[in-house]
């Protein structure tokens, strides 16, 4: 279910005789992933036992070219996500880690509630890691040529936690993007951010949750997350608001968006600046504010819909309410939504490719466009927009 983490990836192709970026035959692929391994230092021997036996997996590449499940609006999809199972289970799960929730808290500054709600949707709490072989899907999408400078540096991170001896690369099982363990993170980061949190000398992602929490929390501070502040505040707006004035683009102190009349839904306004209001399905939907450390959170995982709801749902976990779903006016289909972004494209507007999910990109064109248009700004598509674009 999860999108490929934008974690602390190289961005830079490996350089070189060896470095093919994709394409081509997978075994002239893999050859040349031999071969640029060894001119890095690894052993021959290492690198042979690594590779051997690896195999180009169809089932990752459906995988990753097929993830509708995003295309859903936040209500239904938090509604999906969110199940009483996984709310008493979080607690549960809090209950029994928490001295080490109380250890990340205080060496690592990260809300116990956000490891809890990744961890939750991620893996159920570790129950089910992914089945795919790690390398045989790093390898595979470092091959195709969809995004292959994210993969291609995870291969060669792989293979040194091979040499470290934490992977076997016939053994190991993940998630179809190359994420392993309860918290779902790819080889790069448990190299560089994983934690041996409880002190057996191994960092073991997949059977330690204290070295999951630890590591996933470890992460989350390298990117930016800040002690001690708020995410995500559920809020109510007033009907007479200037819906131009929402949206991740447009930052303010909480004290100016208190002078506009934005409220806390229930107890008071923690503050702050940098604050954005959301709107995830426009004016008549849910409202949140959303703080710094929200788009901390976008460096984990690139979707919106996700990102808002593993958000609200760490929130949840630490006490407060379920949201107030409002009345959010009736959206488009994910054809529709194809449609409206290809309007848009021929309006000027980069949406970040036609695929039928409502992003970040998407949704600023829709704000832009519905301000042109004299409508209300809240970046929510409607059928009346399509038509009238």
């Amino acid at each position: 279910m999860r999108l490929i983490s934008a974690t602390l990836i190289s961005m830079t192709l490996a350089t070189g005789a060896f470095a093919q970026s994709c394409g081509g035959s997978f075994s002239a692929f893999v050859d040349g992933l031999r071969q640029e391994a060894v001119s890095r230092g690894h052993s021959q021997q290492s690198v042979n036992t690594f590779f051997n036996g690896v195999s180009q997996d169809q089932n990752t590449l459906n995988a990753d070219r097929r993830q509708g499940i995003f295309s859903r609006p936040f209500v239904d999809f938090s509604r999906r996500l969110i199940s009483q199972n996984r709310i008493d289970n979080g607690r549960i799960y809090g209950e029994r880690y928490r001295s080490v929730f109380d250890r990340m808290e205080r060496d690592l500054g990260v809300s116990r509630g956000v490891l809890l709600a990744f961890w939750a949707f991620e893996t159920d709490f570790g129950a089910f890691q992914g089945d795919f072989n790690t390398v045989n899907s790093l390898v595979t999408l470092a091959h195709d040529c969809r995004r292959p400078e994210l993969f291609r540096p995870q291969v060669f991170a792989a293979l040194e936690l091979y040499e470290h001896g934490d992977l076997d690369p016939r053994q190991t099982t993940g998630a179809w993007a190359g994420e392993i363990g309860m918290v779902q993170m790819l080889p790069e980061d448990i190299l560089a951010r994983g934690i041996d949190g409880d002190g057996d000398g191994v960092v073991d992602l997949q059977n330690s949750a204290p070295d999951a929490l630890l590591s996933g929390a470890n992460l989350l501070r390298e990117l930016g997350w800040q002690a001690g502040q708020p995410w995500l505040v559920e809020v109510s707006m007033p009907s007479d608001f200037d819906w131009a004035e929402t949206g991740l683009d447009t930052t303010r102190s909480v004290s100016q968006w208190e002078r506009m009349g934005v409220r806390a839904r229930s107890g008071s306004l923690p503050g702050g600046n940098g604050a954005s209001i959301l709107l995830p399905q426009g004016r008549n939907g849910p409202a949140f504010m959303a703080y710094p450390n929200y788009r901390v959170l976008f460096e984990w995982n690139q979707s919106f819909v996700y990102v808002t709801t593993a958000a609200y749902f760490a929130t949840r976990l630490e006490g407060a309410p379920v949201f107030n779903a409002g009345n959010p006016d009736t959206g488009l289909d994910q054809n529709q939504m194809r449609a409206l972004q290809t309007r848009l494209v021929q309006l000027g507007h980069d949406v970040g490719g036609i695929d039928g999910i409502l992003g970040a990109r998407t949704r600023a064109a829709v704000q832009a466009e519905q301000e042109r248009l004299g409508m209300p700004a809240d970046a929510w598509p409607t059928p009346g927009l399509l038509n009238r674009l």
